[in-house]
């Protein structure tokens, strides 16, 4: 990992050798919500040149406390993307970069994260009203084999529950660092996560997997899974779990990968890269 982070701090400093790639900020407006929800997108290098071209779309999901700008600022996507694109490592591709961020200062407590609450459905609003309104808005190719979806902690806890709850839309899913199951005790004595904590208990995802029906288990099978966790994250058991369970049920496609590291800030741009490869690797197999 050490000589990775070295090589990604080198591309840093050459950030804008690949200037006509550009991220964007948008809203969408949602009846559901009653609020307008930002977002940013990542456009490649030739987007505009090329304006008959589509292109395949990666949802990429913040965490806990972050917003639709912790990939781009936080993380560096724009320059490691760029990176990848122009090494060939990954496909030109669109990625949208949604904002789950709660009201409060820290972005963390009421609304929080992609789930429904009672009212703040935001999960309704993510399928019905902003997946829709993005591929309306961008040239995407708009269909199961070119979509796919990863994120980080929170928001790799939304991608499981996104892609089980819909395998009919995603062909790849990357969690990084995801809570799987259980809610986990270091955020108890936190007043402004409770509302959020609640959802968890609600939300396993190893015994939603596990009771799921035969046809649910098998289009959840369908999809590419890539699976990160470091080995010394708190939530490396439950990452364990649901890797130890798709094996059971013969998942065809599941890839679980230990590196090195906890839940911070350098691992999740050290994933950066895989992830992209891997999705391509799914594109251009589609």
């Amino acid at each position: 990992m050490k000589r990775l982070l070295i090589f990604l701090a080198a591309l840093l400093t050459a950030a804008g050798t690949w200037a006509q790639s550009r991220i964007e900020s948008g809203t969408v407006e949602s009846r559901i919500l009653g609020a307008a929800k930002e977002y940013r997108v990542y456009l490649p290098d030739g987007y505009d040149a090329h304006p008959d071209k589509v292109y395949p779309v990666l949802y990429l999901l913040h965490g806990a406390g972050g917003t639709c700008d912790t990939w781009p600022k936080t993380y560096n996507m724009k320059t490691i993307t760029d990176w990848r694109i122009d090494s060939g490592f990954c496909l030109p591709m669109i990625i949208i970069m949604p904002d789950a961020g709660g009201t409060a200062p820290n972005h963390r407590g009421e609304q929080m994260g992609y789930y429904n609450y009672d009212d703040w459905r935001y999960e309704d609003f993510f399928f019905r009203e902003f997946l829709p309104a993005v591929e309306k808005r961008y040239r995407i190719c708009a269909d199961r084999a070119h979509r796919a979806i990863a994120g980080l902690s929170m928001g790799g806890d939304g991608t499981i529950f996104y892609a089980m709850q819909r395998p009919d839309l995603f062909s790849s899913a990357c969690p990084l660092s995801a809570r799987v199951e259980g809610v986990p005790g270091k955020f108890a004595g936190d007043k402004t996560m409770q509302p959020f904590l609640r959802l968890l208990a609600k939300n396993d995802m190893v015994r939603d997997l596990r009771e799921a029906s035969p046809e649910k288990q098998k289009a959840i099978a369908a999809i590419r899974w890539y699976i990160d966790v470091g080995d010394d994250d708190y939530l490396f058991v439950g990452n364990t779990h649901l890797y130890l369970l798709m094996r059971e049920l013969g998942f065809p496609r599941v890839n679980f990968r230990v590196r090195e590291g906890t839940h911070q800030q350098e691992y999740w741009r050290t994933a950066l890269p895989e992830v992209l490869t891997f999705v391509s690797i799914g594109f251009a197999g589609n």
